[in-house]
């Protein structure tokens, strides 16, 4: 017989999900919607016919000719975004279904997330992607070939009444076509980089994985405008129209303000490549700023009614942007740190506990003392279920940021506070892996520390969902030292609730590459230092709370209106009564900037009230945890650990000298569904997917985690 309160968390959760699917359907309708407006967009139908009579029926003394341009553009994307908040947020009252066999086997879809691209300039790309990838393309040619078709059959009688020959008129419509179709990957640009995105999770894709897509639309944006900005240097030049550049139109397109926007593109583009992202960080971290005078010049290029394309993914970063600035200015408590002799650190931050996050969520760490401006990700290794009250990431001593940590920790000479800001966390929206039947893990050196945040999930919910079918687990690693081996120790949380790791079927295989045999002289003790933090310190917390998700509904809705209010009243009372909606009276620039600024205020004041609203809620919560302080470990509780710990090390098997066969390891993997997770220097993780793909069972379900973009 099932209880009234079981019946009516069932009954509510029915309902959720009813809600859920009724949101999925609208975002759907929706979207294509949107899309149809992007097809349609370089055809004669829409910019003769369509548009003309929208812009007529939508322009007003209140809004001007921009009613039109934010309808149709921005309007339904922001729609999207806080639709998406609202499903994230009923998502969180529904019984946890990871355990649900559908998602990992379901012949519909598995067969899409497959991998279809090992090699190549793309990286490991799955069939759904190399899909969207392509009707991607297949959008940029369309509009292209649309525009230029349109242009060229009047080329002739065009070309006679400016007085130019038909190549020349033809070039200057190439020029303009390359912008136009600039448009559409910028309008994608900001997005991916978005990371506390609705969209994204609505979508099941974090932002760490999405960076690849960001990076694809950055080379196709500045190839397009490159191009773009050489078309019409040609022409002038041809033309002896060369003055030309010098042009700044007060009503119409600004050749300077253009040409001003891609130089700051052009700094950003070589030290994005990867040769200069990896080799030279810091000059890839700062010359990257050059995208606001990028994105500024860019308005003030095109004017804010062009602007108005590319709007809402720009206008979803901001919102994002300001509310981790808003967290970042918060100094986080550190609890203690553990200096381990592979040259690692664990960090451990105090947290609030209604802070909830999913394993192989990330979170970007900045350390003033060793520089103010950069911020680093680092995988979260601890679980909010096994570890209520800290957060702890390993940090592994390799670059110049890292190896000063290390250095600053290690030193003979301990120090009592260490300070320390945050911004995040952010991850996955569910534990997808938790669906498979077996879960292979291969790793590389440090690309072991997401996978401790899994198997610390596994343990738990080996502990408290006795009646579910939990995953085995096998752990492939591969380090180059013995030493390395340490980071083991780390895998078994130090909880303050008891769990029983006898539950877990785990088997782990150590690969020792360097080395051939045990090298004991390296094997030094970790060492733990604990800090007294500051008065000011806090531990982490969610920036807008408990209900982050329809906080954020309300930021991006709220504060479109109030924009939309505040560029109102503008354009009513100050610059109707000048130009009275002719466009030709009130200079471009001036207006561009008054929507810019009442962007930016609107964004600003409405996050600051959430923030500020958060933060009162959760003042009592905080300074609870402040007043409790931080405890050494309970010693019966290191013993027992140690024990488990001993028993982790009755199922590590250690060979030297050698690397894993990962072929013959994985084609041997029993179960209907085994999820393969890899994380690791880039061969590992191509050789794995490589492996996966030819998979003829079909059972092996590949997923590549890769923080080094």
């Amino acid at each position: 017989m099932v209880s009234g309160a079981e019946s009516g968390d069932t009954n509510g959760a029915t309902l959720f999900r009813s809600i859920r699917s009724g949101i999925k359907l609208l975002v759907t309708v929706i979207f294509l919607g949107y899309l149809i407006i992007w097809l349609m967009m370089p055809m004669h139908i829409y910019y003769q016919h369509w548009f003309p009579k929208i812009s007529a029926k939508t322009r007003s003394t209140f809004l001007g000719g921009e009613g039109s341009w934010l309808l149709i553009y921005t309007f339904p994307v922001l729609l999207i975004a806080t639709l998406a908040c609202i499903y994230l947020h009923l998502g969180k009252k529904i019984p946890d279904d990871s355990f649900s066999k559908n998602g990992a086997t379901g012949s519909g879809f598995g067969w899409w997330k497959r991998t279809a691209v090992v090699k190549g300039p793309l990286g490991i790309v799955s069939w759904i992607e190399l899909t969207f990838l392509g009707m991607f393309v297949g959008l940029l040619v369309w509009t292209l070939a649309s525009y230029l078709h349109g242009m060229f059959e009047t080329s002739v009688q065009e070309a006679e009444l400016k007085g130019l020959q038909v190549w020349e008129y033809k070039l200057d419509c190439v020029g303009l076509t390359l912008g136009l179709v600039g448009y559409v990957s910028m309008a994608l640009l900001f997005f991916p980089v978005t990371r506390l995105s609705s969209i994204l999770q609505f979508l099941g894709v974090t932002s760490e994985s999405s960076i690849k897509y960001h990076i694809w639309m950055g080379h196709i944006c500045m190839i397009l405008f490159t191009a773009h900005g050489l078309c019409y240097i040609f022409f002038w030049a041809k033309t002896h129209q060369i003055s030309e550049m010098l042009k700044w139109d007060k009503f119409s397109i600004s050749n300077v303000a253009g040409e001003i926007s891609l130089l700051a593109g052009l700094v950003m583009w070589p030290t994005s490549l990867k040769q200069f992202r990896r080799k030279l960080f810091e000059l890839f971290f700062y010359t990257h700023y050059f995208y606001i005078l990028f994105v500024v010049f860019f308005v003030f290029h095109v004017g804010f009614y062009g602007s108005c394309i590319i709007l809402p993914g720009f206008y979803l970063f901001l919102i994002d942007r300001f509310l981790r600035l808003l967290q970042s200015q918060q100094k986080v408590a550190l609890v203690f740190a553990r200096v381990l002799s592979c040259e690692s650190v664990e960090l451990n931050i105090s947290k609030l506990p209604g802070l909830c996050y999913t394993p192989m969520s990330s979170i970007f760490i900045n350390v003033p003392s060793i520089s103010r401006l950069q911020w680093h990700p680092f995988t979260i290794t601890s679980n909010s279920n096994t570890d209520p009250d800290k957060l702890s990431i390993i940090i592994k001593s390799e670059g110049s940021w890292s190896s000063e940590l290390y250095k600053i920790l290690s030193s003979p000479s301990p120090i009592d506070r260490l300070e320390l800001s945050v911004e995040g966390p952010y991850g996955p929206p569910s534990t997808h892996f938790m669906r498979h039947d077996m879960l292979v893990m291969v790793c590389g050196g440090s690309g072991i520390t997401p996978f401790i945040s899994i198997i610390r999930e596994v343990i738990f919910a080996a502990n408290t969902k006795p009646d579910r079918t939990i995953p085995r687990i096998l752990l492939i690693c591969a380090f180059r030292k013995y030493v390395d081996l340490t980071v083991l120790e780390l895998i078994l949380p130090i909880s303050s609730t008891k769990l029983d790791v006898s539950h877990l079927q785990i088997q782990i295989e150590a690969y020792i590459t360097r080395e051939k045999e045990i090298n004991t002289s390296q094997q030094l003790a970790s060492r733990t230092i604990w800090f007294k933090p500051a008065s000011s310190d806090a531990p982490v917390h969610s920036i807008l709370g408990h209900n982050s998700w329809l906080w954020l509904g309300a930021i991006i809705s709220a504060s479109f209106i109030i924009f939309l209010l505040i560029i109102g009243i503008l354009i009513r009372c100050y610059i109707y009564p000048i130009d009275h909606n002719t466009d030709t009276i009130y200079p471009a620039v001036p207006k561009s900037v008054l929507n810019m600024v009442a962007i930016c205020s609107s964004i600003v004041m409405t996050a600051s009230v959430a923030f500020i609203w958060n933060k009162k809620q959760m003042a009592s919560e905080i300074k609870q945890i402040k007043d409790m302080g931080s405890q050494p470990f309970n010693t019966q509780k290191d013993l027992e650990n140690m024990g488990d710990y001993q028993s982790l090390l009755q199922v590590t098997n250690v060979q030297f000298s050698g690397r894993p066969n990962l072929k013959d390891r994985l084609m041997k993997c029993e179960g209907k569904s085994v999820g393969v997770l890899v994380s690791g220097p880039k061969g590992m993780r191509q050789d794995v997917a490589k492996i996966c793909s030819s998979d003829v069972s079909g059972n092996l379900h590949f997923e590549s985690i890769s923080f080094s973009w």
